[in-house]
């Protein structure tokens, strides 16, 4: 169990201008898209992969919210881990952080991207994969 996840230093940055530029409301708003792009994607990782945390600190409340037992079960399932994992909260952290750098490289090239746009785009992505 956690009560604080950090993102790596380099993805502070990223948060503060994902959500700027996407204008979707607070930055958890972004954490949690990052974190279910990031398990989308298919890339799993070691618990070992973890970055360094010296960038934006969420509280699980703050980033989760109501639906950390969503974003849990996501986690368990797509690692085949039980709920109580002692990797758990590295898990959450790789995938924040990968899921920051995710986003950021499919908008840094294109500044009249909206937030609604990107997310539609994505959606529209993986309901065609469920075809």
């Amino acid at each position: 169990m956690f009560s604080q996840i950090k993102t790596s230093t380099r993805n502070r940055e990223i948060v503060t201008e994902l959500t700027r530029k996407f204008n979707l409301g607070a930055e958890n708003i972004i954490a949690r898209i990052a974190i279910a792009y990031s398990l989308q994607s298919g890339e799993k990782f070691s618990p070992l992969d973890i970055q360094d945390s010296g960038g934006k600190e969420y509280s699980r409340n703050v980033l989760f919210g109501i639906y950390y037992p969503i974003y849990k079960a996501m986690v368990c399932t797509y690692y085949h881990i039980s709920d109580n994992d002692r990797d758990l909260y590295r898990y959450f952290k790789i995938h924040l952080d990968h899921g920051l750098q995710l986003i950021y490289n499919d908008v840094k090239n294109n500044p009249n991207l909206t937030g609604y746009d990107y997310l539609f785009d994505k959606i529209e992505a993986g309901l065609n994969q469920i075809k």
